[in-house]
């Protein structure tokens, strides 16, 4: 009977979220076949490979097709969000250069609060996993999901796992990880289709309007691609609430 091998792994920070309980913030050992690389090691231990940023073995940085061998010690570190460590090691491409998302169907209401704060969207209620993988892949975007199995596959490039069930602070959790504060942009997408809204002239619109609305509202925006409208009554004021408490935390 062949030697039982064994590396020793050690998971730091939020991806001790996907370990079980023994395993948490502890060196565990793992025991593998012949030829396992160690991005396959790491998915067999509920992580994936779109969380990890970095990865140490023996003191040196390896990439996910390192093969394991017998002894080894690992360690293994998330998306890094104010360090830069690309002289050492990236494990994926280049970050995207305009972050753009794309959403499962768990995420329907996070997804309006994306748009509310003007980032690029995509959502329907009834996308497949391959679907979503290849939406991404195609058009440059970053998954979210609530479905840590989807972001296994080889094909995800750029993903990230949902932590929180409340939309709210889903909506926090993802802006802190991607560092977007800077980059919101309030009511500059349509919350209904993603397309972009722009300020259009009363008298333009006058037909598709109730007399209320006419009579009280002057200043109106409108979807370039679906056409809906909008104006600053009750419901953008609390809209506009909500903006100024997210951007403020």
């Amino acid at each position: 009977m062949a030697p039982e091998r064994i590396v020793v792994f050690r998971f730091y920070e939020e991806l001790n979220d996907f370990l079980t309980k023994e395993k948490k913030k502890v060196p565990f050992s793992y025991s593998f076949k012949i030829n396992q690389t160690v991005k396959d090691a790491i998915e067999a231990n509920g992580i994936p490979h779109t969380e990890v940023d970095l990865i140490v073995v023996n003191s040196e940085s390896v990439n996910f097709s390192y093969q394991l061998n017998n002894q080894d010690h690992i360690s293994v570190y998330p998306v890094f969000e104010s360090i830069d460590i690309s002289p050492i090691v990236k494990l994926r491409p280049d970050p995207l250069r305009e972050t753009k998302f794309i959403l499962d169907v768990h995420l329907g209401k996070l997804c309006k609060y994306l748009r509310m704060l003007g980032f690029d969207t995509y959502y329907r209620n009834d996308l497949e996993d391959p679907e979503i993988i290849d939406i991404a892949f195609k058009t440059h975007r970053i998954i979210l999901t609530r479905d840590i199995g989807i972001l296994k596959n080889g094909l995800v490039t750029h993903g990230y796992w949902v932590r929180s069930q409340d939309s709210k602070l889903q909506l926090k959790e993802v802006i802190r990880r991607f560092d977007l504060q800077k980059n919101i942009r309030p009511f500059y997408r349509c919350t209904s289709c993603n397309g972009r809204v722009r300020k259009i002239e009363k008298e333009k619109i006058e037909n598709l309007l109730e007399s209320n609305t006419m009579q009280f509202y002057n200043e109106f925006y409108q979807c370039q691609s679906c056409e809906k409208i909008y104006w600053e009554g009750s419901h953008y004021k609390s809209m506009r609430n909500f903006v100024e408490e997210i951007v403020e935390n």
